[in-house]
């Protein structure tokens, strides 16, 4: 019998084990397992917080898909152990380093009138484009993919706009309408895609009259799902090189909205966004 906590950035929920306290020796089949709706605790995976193997970070965390496969980065998740760690009061600092597969990621934690954390700032580092992360992009096959921007955050992306006339014509669609396009058929398939070699997390967005950027996402290993922290990071950096939106947007999610900006000065982007208890419980 151990203890979890289920929580969620913008929707992008998580199951949440301390192995500070457990132990779990089989993350990949709990993932699958635990992660299933109507069966188990239902999520789009797990993260196991734990103690850092570098002495440059504070505490790390891992992220398994509700398929097993090991991920990257999740934006929305490091904002969530950001929570976890100091509404549980395992810490009390305010700026957290936290150890990734995707290097160490500074957390910055904003605080309600009770001392609870009500959102963090995550600095998600550069985000690196296809000439910079060949090993996840096949330049030379992108003729057969549909119109679109490859940014690298730590895993991959591949960001569509609808609004895009030669891409409602590749998808034979009439509308730019993100909500009536069908995520998971494309999104499924593009995943698969022979372009990236190590899967890819595929993005469907469109520009607002209000300037914000409404995307949805089909998750690498996931699915389909509510929100996507490092998504919605290459979305917005692909909104700006192609003239779509400046270097700060609102990226607005099925789950909810996080607010980015590419800063000039590092290349680094900051992302920030809520993050919510859903419930403890012991399985």
């Amino acid at each position: 019998m151990l203890e979890f906590t289920k929580m969620h950035g913008a929707g992008n929920d998580y199951i949440y084990v301390n192995t500070m306290l457990y132990n779990i020796e089989d993350p990949e089949e709990f993932s699958k397992k635990w992660s299933r709706y109507h069966f188990g605790i239902g999520s789009d995976g797990l993260i196991l917080i734990g103690y850092p193997s570098s002495i440059h970070a504070d505490y790390s965390m891992r992220i398994f898909n509700n398929d097993g496969s090991e991920a990257m980065m999740c934006g929305n998740g490091t904002r969530c152990v950001a929570k976890y760690l100091h509404d549980k009061g395992i810490t009390d600092k305010t700026v957290i380093r936290l150890e990734t597969k995707s290097g160490i990621k500074i957390l910055h934690l904003h605080l309600d009138e009770e001392g609870k954390t009500e959102s963090v700032t995550v600095d998600m580092d550069e985000p690196k484009l296809k000439d910079e992360a060949k090993h996840q992009f096949k330049e030379e096959l992108a003729d057969t993919l549909p119109a679109g921007t490859f940014v690298s955050m730590g895993n991959p992306h591949y960001v569509i706009f609808l609004d895009d006339e030669t891409v409602r014509e590749q998808f034979g669609i009439e509308s730019a309408d993100v909500e009536q396009f069908d995520v998971e058929a494309h999104g499924k398939k593009l995943e698969f895609h022979p372009a990236f070699p190590e899967r890819c997390n595929i993005e469907f967005a469109t520009v607002l009259a209000d300037g914000s950027i409404r995307m949805r996402v089909w998750e690498r290993g996931s699915g389909i799902t509510w929100a996507c922290g490092t998504g919605s990071c290459a979305t917005m950096v692909a909104a700006f090189l192609t003239g779509r939106a400046p270097r700060q947007s609102t990226i607005v999610m099925d789950g909810g909205s996080v607010t980015n900006h590419w800063q000039e000065s590092d290349n680094h982007i900051m992302m920030t966004g809520p993050a919510e208890f859903v419930f403890d419980g012991q399985i």
